[in-house]
Formats: C-alpha cells, sequence, structure tokens
C-alpha cells in the first residue's frame, strides 16, 4: 500500500485510480453479444452460455430431453430450496433471521404515504406510490456467494408490494445453486429461482425468455460483466444503479487504533481484486502505523490472493486539514465512508456523496453489509455524486392524479391559455375553452 504524503489536489485522480474509469472494450463487446444472442434466441443462447460459462450442461439433467425440458431445468425446484434449509446449521439460521428483521425494520419506516393537495379551490393533486409489478434479483455467487444481498434486495422488495420477484444466480457445474442463498430466498419468501449467472442472467431478466419472465427493474452487484450489462440494458429496462467493485473510504485521527483500520480495509479489499480502500488522515503516525499493521492482519485470511491484488491498488493519504478530507471524500464519493475520529458528527455535516456512512469508532463497514438494517447495494465508481442506494422506494414508483371540478377549471383556464398560446400551442387552450363552452 502506498503512502502519500499531502499531495495537491491535481493528484487526487491519479491516487484513486479508478474516477471516470472506462470498461474495457473486451468486456463492453462481449457483453454485447450476449445481450443481443439472449434477446434473439432466448431459452436456447442461455442454456447455451449456462453451458459455457457455468458448466452446467441442462441436457445432461435426468429427464431432459427436449429444449424445453432443458430451459426448465433452469429454475431451481421448491424441493431444492426445502433441502437447502437442512443444509444450513442452526447458529446462521438464528444470525440470518436477526439481519433480516433489522433490515425488514429499517426498511418498513420507509414506507411512504400518499398525497393529496388542493392547489386551489376545485383542483386537488395527488401522488401515490405504486408498487413494481416484477422486478428481477442478481446474486453473486462463484467464490463467495453472497446470500446476505438476497435479503438486502427481496426484504424491502416484500415490503414495497412487489408482485413477482425473479431471482438469478449462478450455479456450480452440477447444477447445484448455494444452499445460503436458496435458504436466504426462503426467508424472504422468495420461490422463483434460476440457476443463470453474470451477464447472461442480466439479459435473460431484462428482456426475458420463454422461461425467465422479463423484468421491470434490475437489482444487484456483480463483476464488471454484470455492470457492464446492466449499463447496457439501462436503454430497455430499469437498473438499481451502477454497481461495480467494491470500495471503502477511512477519515480517521490519529487516535483511531491502526488495528481498526486495517481490518476495515481488508474486510473491503477481500470482497475481489478490484476491490480499493483509501486512508485519509491528518497523522502521518497513524498512516506508517497501518502500513506496518496490514500485512500482519492480511497473513491470516483465506482469501489473501484476492487482498493482495485489491492492496496494490489501495492507499494511504496524509493531508493537511480535517477539511481537506471531506473535500477528499466528496471528490471520491466512497460506497461506504467510516468517520473514525472525535467529531464524528462535525465533519458528517460536510459529506454530500457517500453510498452509506459509519459513524465512530465502533461502526465496522461489516455491520452494515450484513445485519444493522441499513441496505448494502450501494452505488461504486464515484456514482454516490448522483445515486442513492437501494432502498423502499427503489421498488416502487410515483403516480401523480389530478381532479379537478368545473370551478377549478373556470380558475385555471386563465393561466393554461395564457400559457398554452405564449407556446404556440393552441390546441391545449382550445381543451379547456371548448370543455367550458359546453358548461
Amino acid at each position: 500500500m502506498k503512502i502519500w504524503k499531502y499531495p495537491g489536489r491535481q493528484d487526487w485522480k491519479s491516487i484513486v485510480g479508478r474516477q471516470n474509469a472506462e470498461t474495457p472494450a473486451e468486456i463492453r463487446d462481449s457483453v454485447a453479444a450476449i445481450l443481443k444472442d439472449v434477446a434473439a434466441e432466448g431459452d436456447a443462447k442461455v442454456l447455451e452460455y449456462v453451458r459455457k460459462f457455468d458448466g452446467f450442461s441442462a441436457d445432461k439433467t435426468a429427464q431432459a430431453d427436449t429444449s424445453k425440458q432443458q430451459a426448465a431445468c433452469l429454475k431451481v425446484s421448491p424441493e431444492e430450496i426445502g433441502a437447502a434449509e437442512k443444509m444450513v446449521p442452526d447458529g446462521l439460521k438464528t444470525a440470518i433471521a436477526a439481519a433480516a428483521e433489522n433490515i425488514r425494520k429499517f426498511h418498513a419506516a420507509q414506507i411512504p404515504e400518499d398525497i393529496a393537495v388542493e392547489t386551489m379551490p376545485g383542483v386537488v393533486c395527488m401522488q401515490k406510490n405504486i408498487p413494481m409489478q416484477t422486478v428481477g434479483l442478481y446474486i453473486p455467487g462463484g467464490t463467495a456467494p453472497l446470500f446476505s444481498t438476497v435479503l438486502m434486495l427481496a426484504v424491502p422488495a416484500k415490503l414495497a408490494g412487489v408482485e413477482r420477484i425473479v431471482m438469478c444466480t449462478p450455479p456450480d457445474k452440477s447444477g447445484k445453486v448455494s444452499p445460503l442463498i436458496l435458504y436466504a430466498a426462503s426467508v424472504c419468501g422468495v420461490d422463483e429461482i434460476y440457476r443463470i449467472g453474470g451477464a447472461v442472467a442480466v439479459a435473460a431478466m431484462a428482456y426475458g425468455t420463454q422461461t425467465v419472465p422479463k423484468a421491470d427493474k434490475i437489482f444487484g452487484p456483480g463483476n464488471a460483466y454484470v455492470t457492464e450489462a446492466k449499463q447496457q440494458i439501462s436503454r430497455i429496462c430499469a437498473i438499481d444503479m451502477p454497481a461495480g467493485p467494491s470500495e471503502v473510504m477511512i477519515i480517521a485521527d490519529a487516535n483511531t487504533p491502526a488495528d481498526f483500520v486495517c481490518a476495515d480495509f481488508l474486510s473491503q479489499l477481500e470482497h475481489g481484486r478490484d476491490s480499493q480502500a483509501i486512508l485519509l488522515t491528518t497523522s502521518e503516525a497513524l498512516a506508517d502505523a497501518v502500513s506496518e499493521e496490514l500485512p500482519r492482519q492480511e497473513a491470516v485470511l483465506s482469501r489473501k490472493s484476492f487482498v493482495d491484488l485489491s492492496l496494490s491498488k489501495s492507499a494511504a493519504v496524509v493531508l493537511s486539514s480535517e477539511a481537506e478530507m471531506v473535500d477528499f471524500a466528496n471528490f471520491y464519493a466512497p460506497e461506504h465512508l467510516i468517520i473514525s475520529t472525535e467529531n464524528y458528527n462535525e465533519i458528517l455535516k460536510g459529506i454530500r456523496n457517500a453510498g452509506s456512512v459509519f459513524l465512530g469508532r465502533y461502526s465496522p463497514e461489516s455491520a452494515g453489509d450484513y445485519a444493522s438494517g441499513t441496505n448494502h447495494t450501494l452505488p461504486t465508481g464515484g456514482w454516490a455524486v448522483s445515486c442513492s442506494g437501494v432502498n423502499l422506494s427503489s421498488f416502487m414508483k410515483k403516480m401523480t392524479v389530478q381532479e379537478i371540478s368545473e370551478a377549478g377549471l373556470r380558475s385555471l383556464a386563465p393561466v393554461i391559455g395564457s400559457m398554452a398560446m405564449a407556446e404556440g400551442l393552441d390546441a391545449h387552450a382550445n381543451a379547456v375553452t371548448i370543455r367550458l363552452k359546453r358548461t
């Protein structure tokens, strides 16, 4: 990990590296081809790609002779979901239940109310909150099956009143899906699950196939291919947000224990090879202490190979003041921001761009990843400048309604007519006058 001491603002972009980074052409082209194929041929191409990328051949599944039967094998059966419960230790079931309840409590508090306002006599304007009809959830599998993401997406979707929840997650070569993911889905009441991974899953949910229904909006994190697929299909299907490699920024003062900072660094860096952690501090001693402590904590980690690569993209930055740290944080717009200082509430007042913020010495980012109740599906790559993390409203849309009486329209008529004629849209004005002539 490199330590930068008092860099100029012109150097900030090169320090973080990922700001405004473009997706490699190889990934863009590969994803575009997948989307085109699945849109054109549906299940046939999904089966082909699942065989190619995940190693699972539905044609080798018992009683799957026809293409329709093979496609049906993509759907996880109720028996598989039920069997998963027996494979999850009781202690973990208790933990999942506690996390799900905290997530439910926090998101239930976000349920919006419909509003109705009489803007002038006889003119009533309303706003109604309408749940999405069908949403698609993508749950990463692979080296770290993120069953926690099931809770983060399915719990608020259910609370919002979504009619149909479709979930895709990659299988192993035998076609099995992580029992932890299946159990978490069962806890949330989700039973429509397909064993499809990566950009192929995004394509299937975006366009719909003979087997997988078309989603109105797609949620969930993933690798560079999943992120690119979501970006490309956003022209025809809504997405939650751009979400790429995980990241954390820590603002820490001289009194923050170096081992706390290291632990938070490593909890992010073990996500994947492209993850990033940035320390901002006014203490050179803390930056040096963190650099010395990191190898000791890293040495005992099971995912050390991932950390080695992501650590090379990380840095400690020593700055001259708290104000400069706040400016740097707002420039970076981190997915996760830990403020580990004595006056963390004062620093929080200046933060405008962050996915989720953790205050004080005893608020590790991993609490938000699993169980505190906030959502861990957050904007990365600087998108926190303009995007929010997933919340209950992410699964709803707002529809306005107006009801105008005859008297109300008479009051509005001069306003509408004057504005419509000024814009040269006389038919707009006529829609008012023709009604008033009738009455």
